[in-house]
């Protein structure tokens, strides 16, 4: 899949609302979380290894999610029957958000960017990229609850590549990080103006 084919996929295009973040304050986030140069070298050597593996992450990811009828909740039409064209357009995007965490710079079009994905879970944005009619919006407290499981079940996958043990656990680091740092940004439009 390339990314022009992505249906709702539009990272650094004018249709990404850009993030209220000073570059200042993001900078300071990266510091708070300790995501340095290093470990985006380790994220790099994260996507060489994830890249031929990810139909397996995805059936894994998703595999997951289908044994959590409260958070596949929100790709349904609120009376529990599932927006099916929604779950297949989120999965191609949540497939180059994988090799976006790994091999993208850490930059403004990045942020705003996940200032976008954050505003797709809220009541701003979700449902409008693929104009679906499911549930209005994603409760902040899975989006922060998404961190432990997203994390943990990429190591195995991490464990896969031709690389040492000590390299397996920075990049899992690395991952970490970036999830924390993501989960973070993703929270913005929940907050009220002046609380983030």
């Amino acid at each position: 899949m390339i990314e022009g084919e992505i249906p709702g996929y539009t990272y650094g295009t004018s249709e990404v609302a850009k993030s209220p973040l000073s570059d200042e304050a993001f900078e300071k986030l990266k510091s708070s979380v300790g995501f340095t140069d290093e470990d985006v070298q380790y994220l790099k050597l994260a996507g060489e290894i994830l890249s031929p593996q990810m139909d397996a992450v995805l059936d894994m990811w998703y595999g997951f999610l289908d044994t959590l009828p409260h958070i596949g909740f929100y790709t349904t039409d609120g009376k529990g029957n599932p927006v099916t064209e929604y779950r297949a357009a989120t999965r191609q995007r949540f497939r180059q958000w994988i090799l976006d965490t790994c091999n993208r710079p850490y930059d403004r079009a990045w942020l705003d960017y996940q200032h976008e994905i954050g505003l797709r879970h809220h009541r701003s944005k979700k449902n409008q990229t693929d104009h679906v009619d499911s549930v209005p919006y994603t409760p902040l407290r899975y989006i922060v609850t998404f961190i432990y499981p997203i994390t943990i079940k990429f190591k195995p996958f991490l464990a896969n590549g031709n690389t040492s043990a000590e390299n397996v656990e920075k990049m899992h680091e690395a991952w970490f990080k970036s999830m924390v740092l993501q989960v973070t940004l993703w929270s913005l439009p929940y907050t009220k103006d002046g609380d983030f």
